[in-house]
C-alpha cells in the first residue's frame, strides 16, 4: 500500500457546465458512492508528492481557455458518460504524457477518452434506461475548459489540493 495517496488531474469547466453535468451526476449517480461533482479526468494517478509536477501543471497553464464540443451520450456498459471532442484539449494531454511519461500508469499512458460520467455502478439494464432517457432530448453544445485541478485520491472521496486556471490574457 502507497504512502501517498495519488494525485489526479482533471479539466476544471465553466460553472455553468460544472453545475449541469454535476447536477445531472447527483440525479442517476447512486448516492452511496457519488463521492465526487462531475468532473473530467485527465490523468488518473500521478505521485503525490514530486514538485515537479505542480510546475508542469503551472506551465501547462499558460494558454487560454478552449472550447470542448458535448458531442453525445455513451452507454459504458454500468453507466453513462457524456463524449468530449477537443483538438486542442487532446493536443495538451498528449504535450502532459510526454512531459510526465515517467510518472504515468499504463491506463494514463493509453489513448485518451474524454469524457465525463454522470451515472455508474449501477445495473446494466437501468444505465440502458437512462442512457435513452439522456440521448431523447440531447442536443450538441459547448462547454469551456478553464484549466486543471488537481486531488489527491483519499479511497472514494477526493481532496481538492489546487487550480491551474488558464491564463485569458494570452493572446
Amino acid at each position: 500500500m502507497a504512502l501517498h495517496p495519488p494525485l489526479i488531474v482533471t479539466v476544471a469547466l465553466d460553472a455553468a457546465s460544472h453545475v449541469y453535468f454535476t447536477e445531472l451526476r447527483n440525479q442517476y449517480f447512486p448516492a452511496y458512492c457519488n463521492y465526487m461533482e462531475a468532473h473530467l479526468t485527465f490523468f488518473h494517478n500521478l505521485p503525490s508528492t514530486l514538485p515537479i509536477i505542480d510546475g508542469i501543471l503551472k506551465e501547462a497553464s499558460n494558454m487560454q481557455p478552449m472550447n470542448l464540443q458535448v458531442t453525445g451520450i455513451k452507454n459504458i456498459g454500468n453507466g453513462n458518460a457524456f463524449t468530449i471532442s477537443s483538438t486542442e484539449l487532446q493536443q495538451l494531454h498528449k504535450t502532459l504524457q510526454k512531459k510526465l511519461d515517467k510518472y504515468l500508469i499504463t491506463q494514463d499512458r493509453k489513448k485518451w477518452w474524454p469524457h465525463i460520467t454522470v451515472q455508474n455502478k449501477v445495473t446494466a439494464y437501468k444505465a440502458k434506461q437512462v442512457t435513452e432517457q439522456l440521448i431523447e432530448n440531447f442536443v450538441p453544445f459547448t462547454a469551456q475548459a478553464i484549466g486543471l485541478s488537481s486531488w489527491l485520491y483519499l479511497k472514494g472521496p477526493w481532496q481538492h489540493t489546487n487550480d491551474y486556471l488558464f491564463n485569458q490574457s494570452v493572446q
